[in-house]
């Protein structure tokens, strides 16, 4: 193993998920129960040996047992401790590492906690004094989360992969014969009419603004809407067959999701049956083999498998199948205005939870030039450098005086794996051109970014009134 793992914790929740004592799982592994012991309070690592005895006497897949998850969460750590309530109390990223190896269960306890503090400081600032007094407004604080964010979060700690929907829509596609297939919404038309008596018409061409798609539970019959492109209505229909084929599946994995509010189990049902549509199109094996051999040539990949490039660049960020791993990308959607409309990451990169993005990040160019793929090699402030994509991509408007939507795509991977893709080729990956990147200016320790857009939370700024810079102020290295 090229990484020590210390799993303690995932060592003794096993443990006592099993019902037994250190003595006794010791016994079942062939290990002394000190080892264990020494193993549970994180004294030793979890070798290679053990690991496979784990998997081998628990029947366990030994990836849970990586660090991927823990180093999250010491990055979603660090960006909360930088809110100025916690001044003067900085932790040190060891103490941060250490807290996070040796409780992770409190934790991700903080995170929720500063989560939730911090939607109420939004929501005080947003409401003036009349609103907040209205009755009822105090109840339930899981009733007030943002369904959304907590979706996010759970996929963004799962790896945004799901084994088990995964493996039916790749059976699936293969009994449909459906991978790169030019008429892959008409076979799933036909499969809707064949095995579960449903009817797909087209909207009517006078109604531009008609639902992407609307499912009439009485006829049995889905209306998709005209400005759909091929890509995108098989995609639809795709997810409508996740809503009947897979609910138990869905369903299962909502419940151990463990969602606090209702509306969150609801958006997670609906992100799943969109994980299902996007896995049944690009079925994880085939399309995972494609990817490397075109060393992940977004147009190409495209162009060869009929899906749309947003299709194709979530799904590389979900080729995370145990023992079968793709390159682990990070993928985000966001609009004109920055707002983040998808994040999705299997990589450690850091998205700011809070606030805007870094703004030298390229994601943000491509709006200014929508046609090209940009390439960027960034530089996080843990010093963790990454191969940056960014596309722009646009939804046409239906109607004259209606307005097309712009979006930019982001996606990008370690520097390590950037030999596996095209756009690497030709470029300096030692750091010639290397872009300082950072989650956001309210934690970026960058004390002179000349693109700050306002100082950091946990550094003093310096005046000078002698002095005009380009940014209007500097800041006191820490």
């Amino acid at each position: 193993m090229s990484k020590k793992v210390f799993a303690g914790h995932a060592v003794r929740n096993l443990r006592e998920r099993q019902g037994l004592t250190q003595m006794d799982f010791a016994r079942r592994l062939a290990l002394s129960p000190s080892y264990i012991n020494q193993i549970e309070s994180n004294q030793r690592p979890v070798t290679a040996a053990v690991l496979l005895a784990i998997s081998r006497t628990f029947d366990l897949d030994i990836t849970r047992f990586g660090a991927d998850d823990l180093d999250r969460i010491v990055a979603d750590l660090r960006e909360a401790l930088a809110d100025p309530v916690f001044r003067g109390l900085e932790p040190s990223l060891q103490d941060l590492k250490n807290a996070t190896t040796h409780a992770p269960a409190f934790a991700r306890a903080f995170l929720r906690l500063h989560g939730a503090m911090r939607r109420l400081e939004e929501r005080r600032a947003a409401l003036d004094d009349a609103v907040l007094s209205v009755a009822g407004e105090g109840e339930g604080e899981a009733r007030n989360l943002p369904p959304y964010e907590e979706v996010r979060d759970h996929f963004h700690y799962i790896d945004n992969y799901v084994d088990g929907l995964d493996r039916a829509a790749e059976e699936r596609a293969g009994a449909l014969d459906l991978f790169a297939r030019e008429d892959a919404a008409g076979v799933l038309a036909q499969h809707l009419r064949q095995h579960h008596d449903i009817t797909v018409d087209m909207a009517p061409a006078d109604a531009p603004d008609a639902p992407l798609i609307a499912y009439d539970r009485y006829r049995r019959a889905a209306t998709l809407s005209r400005t759909l492109d091929p890509a995108s209505r098989a995609f639809r229909l795709a997810a409508l067959i996740a809503r009947f084929e897979q609910s138990e599946l869905i369903d299962r994995h909502v419940i151990e999701a463990g969602f606090r509010s209702t509306t969150a189990r609801e958006v997670c049902r609906l992100s799943l049956q969109n994980y299902y549509a996007g896995a049944l199109l690009l079925p994880y094996r085939r399309f995972a083999r494609l990817a490397r051999e075109k060393r992940h040539d977004l147009d190409l990949l495209s162009l060869m498998t009929g899906a749309s490039l947003e299709q194709v660049c979530h799904r590389l960020s979900t080729l995370q199948r145990p023992g079968e791993k793709g390159v682990p990308f990070y993928f985000l959607k966001v609009d004109r205005a920055g707002n983040v409309i998808k994040r999705h990451s299997a990589t450690r990169f850091q998205f700011a939870r809070y606030g805007g993005a870094c703004p030298v990040w390229n994601v943000h160019e491509a709006f200014e030039q929508p046609s090209r793929t940009l390439v960027q090699v960034g530089e996080m402030p843990d010093g963790v450098r990454y191969l940056c994509l960014a596309r722009g991509t646009a939804k046409p408007a239906g109607h004259y005086g209606a307005r097309e939507r712009r979006f930019a795509l982001g996606m990008g991977c370690e520097i390590s794996h950037a030999a596996e893709l095209v756009y690497a080729d030709g470029l300096d990956l030692r750091g010639a051109s290397l872009a300082p990147l950072g989650v956001n200016c309210r934690i970026c320790p960058r004390a002179t970014c000349p693109e700050r857009a306002f100082p950091p939370l946990d550094r003093e700024i310096v005046l000078d009134p002698d002095r005009r810079g380009v940014v209007p102020f500097a800041v006191r290295e820490g």
